[in-house]
């Protein structure tokens, strides 16, 4: 062990025999708030969305059905689900087990024979389900199993559907139990020989996550199934109000969409026009279906009701230069182009105002779609850069990063093809608490002092001012029990996202964007069940800082073993914050000396604590870890930091 090592031990042993005792003993702890450093971008607080597992669908959007374009055959075959261990992916670790869609979750009412698929001129997709009515008075019809439902809550959806030959009574009915008192039931309209939508509308009898959705018919003939759609009623134009209002919490100022890896087999015309006729397609980088429901425009309406800023990603993997540009001119051209006639066809007149754009994802990775050698890529990159720029002199390009060769190399061709480099985190779990949230702090740090190298080394490159969107990060590990990549998060992650944050802040002269991965169940800040949604401890912390913590970051210093303790002035520099991570098992005493601010006895805040460091918040209990308001004595400038906790406070500045 080191001196300094045994020192920061020392102090620490006795902060611990001391504190416990009651004693006064307290490390000293540095603020100089008349040393403040570059102010910290609100682009730090970002968030990103993927078309992965249930971040979109089953999380923000709020169709309860999950296969309504039937690109699953219906053929009675047994179970539409399954356990699925997805391969290992390079640096991302072993696959662990979740469910996912590998048949039609549609069942058949009635004998095998009762549905085929009609695979000539289909409405949308490769084929239809057709129900076959066999003049019998015997009812015959699909059904969609498995829908949460709840009790006295309202329903709302549409089936598209045309008939031949002489169709009977043709009903929609929502189920929560097995007799014929547990259906809500809607008889339609006869459908014509043509595709026409019927709409219908139910409340739900009981509580039960073993609803079914029934389309069933009598007659002589046959009825065919467009696509059929079941939203709760209170749904924001499709969105999921419970998960908008928790997204409006964390407040964050940007999106990225829509990948990931994803988006490296993404073609962006699939989510334009008529919904339900946008093509489902199989994922193309991960497991499950792409409805395509949620595309371009409804990304773009998400930003507007949550109040957020667009940062879209471009396929630079298997997507080509052509499709990258008439994509931008898709968003932001007037709508006398040609790109802009076609989104004002599809309802938007006004061109969007998008700066941000993210040239690729991932591109060095043999794991992502399209990946190539380095020095062709930066040709690449070059060229798509300027297709962006020449239908958008506006827009901000992000590049490709990876610190090594690859951020070098991109630093020193393509610096003039970029506003910021984009770099990825992700963090595994450690057993010892300290350890697990070291680990990102000291991430954080090498990539900010590897860009540092790298403005020393390449000419010009400093003058460029080209900063780090670290637009992926976050913790990654554990059973996935909220869908694909679904892990929960613990007290710990917490502390460890609250020192990342720190960290950034630290060098916010380098740090510019960062986007925590994903936002909502897919390694998600916001978890979802089929009925409720719900913060996870990690959520907590970026909402508290998002929230409160101020915006120009100043010197601190301390060596006080696991505890890590940032302060920045509030924007109009009317109080200064003061924020602490402690991952040690006991309460630790920092004695605060803050140059030329007297303290008050007295200091309002917040904090995120728990004994256990690894509780965590579910749907039975998400309030187990959350923020609560303090008020915080300060003795001779001493704060108390509980154990395991996130400690904010505001120290109001007499003028």
């Amino acid at each position: 062990m080191s001196n300094t090592s045994m020192l920061r031990w020392s102090r620490a042993m006795w902060a611990v025999f001391f504190c416990g005792y009651g004693a006064a003993y307290a490390e000293r702890v540095h603020v100089n708030p008349l040393d403040a450093h570059h102010p910290i971008s609100p682009y730090i607080y970002g968030q990103f969305i993927e078309h992965l597992g249930r971040c979109i669908y089953g999380g923000i959007w709020a169709e309860m059905l999950e296969d309504r374009k039937f690109y699953y055959a219906v053929d009675g075959q047994q179970p539409g689900w399954s356990r699925h261990k997805g391969k290992q992916v390079s640096w991302k670790g072993e696959g662990i087990p979740y469910e996912i869609l590998v048949a039609s979750p549609w069942q058949i009412l009635g004998p095998a024979a009762a549905v085929t698929m009609n695979t000539v001129e289909p409405f949308v997709g490769d084929h239809e389900p057709v129900i076959v009515l066999d003049g019998s008075a015997d009812v015959r019809g699909i059904y969609h199993p498995r829908l949460a439902l709840t009790k006295g809550r309202n329903y709302v959806g549409y089936v598209i559907l045309r008939a031949q030959g002489k169709v009977g009574r043709v009903e929609v009915a929502l189920q929560w139990g097995n007799s014929a008192a547990a259906e809500s039931v809607s008889v339609l309209e006869p459908p014509g020989e043509v595709f026409a939508k019927q709409v219908f509308s139910f409340t739900a009898g009981a509580n039960t996550g073993e609803g079914r959705l029934v389309i069933r018919g009598v007659g002589q003939g046959s009825l065919h199934v467009g696509t059929v759609s079941l939203m709760p009623e209170d749904n924001v134009e499709g969105f999921r109000k419970d998960t908008l209002t928790l997204l409006r919490e964390l407040n964050s100022p940007i999106y990225r969409w829509p990948g990931g890896n994803f988006v490296s087999g993404y073609d962006w015309r699939d989510g334009v026009g008529n919904r339900d006729q946008r093509p489902p397609r199989k994922n193309p980088a991960w497991t499950g279906i792409e409805h395509n429901d949620v595309g371009i425009h409804e990304y773009m309406r998400f930003c507007e009701l949550i109040e957020t800023e667009p940062f879209i990603a471009i396929n630079t993997g298997l997507g080509e230069v052509a499709s990258a540009a008439e994509q931008v001119l898709y968003l932001t051209g007037a709508a006398d182009t040609v790109e802009g006639a076609k989104r004002a066809a599809n309802g938007r007149t006004q061109p969007w105002d998008i700066q941000w754009w993210a040239i690729g994802n991932e591109m060095y990775g043999d794991w992502q779609l399209g990946h190539m050698p380095l020095d062709e890529y930066v040709i690449k990159h070059n060229a798509v850069v300027d297709a962006v720029r020449a239908a958008s002199p506006e827009a901000k390009c992000i590049g490709v990063g990876s610190v090594g060769k690859w951020s070098e190399t991109m630093l020193t061709h393509c610096s003039d093809h970029m506003e910021l480099l984009s770099e990825h985190l992700y963090w595994q779990r450690k057993d010892d608490v300290g350890e697990h949230v070291q680990v990102a702090v000291d991430q954080v740090e090498q990539v900010a002092e590897k860009h540092r190298g790298y403005r020393s080394t390449i000419p010009g490159l400093a003058a460029k001012d080209i900063r780090i969107a670290l637009d992926e990060w976050n913790y990654w590990y554990g059973p996935y029990l909220y869908g694909e990549l679904g892990t929960r998060y613990h007290l710990r992650d917490a502390l460890g996202c609250a020192a990342a944050l720190h960290a950034m802040f630290r060098n916010s002269d380098l740090y510019f964007m960062a986007n925590y991965a994903q936002t909502v169940n897919v390694i998600g800040a916001i978890k979802t069940t089929g009925t409720t949604a719900f913060l996870e401890t990690t959520g907590q912390v970026l909402k508290l800082y998002r929230r409160h913590f101020g915006s120009i970051p100043v010197e601190v210093r301390e060596d006080i073993a696991g505890v890590d303790i940032v302060a920045a002035w509030t924007t109009d520099r009317d109080a200064l914050t003061i924020a602490a991570v402690n991952t040690n098992g006991n309460t630790v005493a920092a004695a605060l000396d803050v140059a030329g601010i007297e303290l008050p006895e007295a200091v309002d805040g917040w904090e995120i604590r728990h004994h256990d460091p690894d509780a965590y918040n579910d749907e039975s209990r998400p309030d187990n870890v959350v923020i609560k308001k303090i008020s915080l004595k300060l003795d001779a400038g001493r704060m108390n930091l509980p154990p395991y906790s996130v400690t904010m406070v505001r120290v109001p500045v007499r003028k």
